[in-house]
């Protein structure tokens, strides 16, 4: 999963930032954003450790047993909302991709995943096309498209609490959202890339 110590540190630093950004998202007044933000929130702080140069920490197979656990049950309990609401399942599909990740590492020697062998693994190919799908449909979603939306207005189904000001404000907004979302979905891709 390491790659070069520049690209591992960037990756290191959207993920936490995009983590960051979903921990203060948990302050908002809508109890569905609350939720869906914890759930990001560590996605991005697991994405970020999982991505640390190799240079700076190499933990026993152990702590990778213990990071699929983690990721299992949060899929597990992501799945739930997924059920009655299908635009949850993408956090599923991340949870089960930081498993799948996790695992690698087990099996690599001296835990750097990347199979080695004769091309790209099917789940690793399944998980790219994903996410890079995912990339391209968040970007066209932030394109502008000539209409402009008030601050404390959000698309339709976005559950925008408020103006830019209060507690809830600016953690609302859907196109910050959508931007963190975007992020994690990149940091993904590119975690996949460097397994392949």
């Amino acid at each position: 999963m390491h790659g070069p110590g520049s690209a591992s540190w960037l990756l290191v630093t959207l993920c936490a930032g995009s983590g960051a950004y979903c921990l203060l998202r948990m302050r908002s007044r809508v109890e569905e954003q609350r939720r869906t933000a914890g759930g990001e929130a560590l996605m991005g702080f697991g994405m970020a450790v999982m991505a640390l140069p190799a240079t700076v920490v190499q933990p026993p197979r152990g702590v990778w047993l213990g990071y699929a656990a983690v990721f299992a049950a949060a899929g597990l309990w992501m799945a739930w909302p997924a059920l009655r609401a299908p635009r949850h399942l993408h956090h599923v599909v991340g949870a089960l991709a930081m498993v799948y990740m996790s695992a690698a590492m087990v099996a690599a020697p001296g835990g750097h995943a990347g199979h080695g062998g004769t091309g790209v693994p099917v789940v690793t190919g399944a998980l790219l096309l994903y996410f890079a799908g995912h990339v391209l449909l968040s970007g066209a979603r932030l394109a502008p498209t000539g209409a402009v939306v008030a601050v404390g207005e959000g698309a339709a189904g976005e559950g925008v609490a408020g103006g830019g000001g209060g507690p809830g404000g600016w953690a609302d907004r859907p196109e910050l959202v959508r931007v963190c979302r975007l992020a994690m979905s990149m940091g993904m891709l590119a975690m996949l890339v460097l397994m392949s």
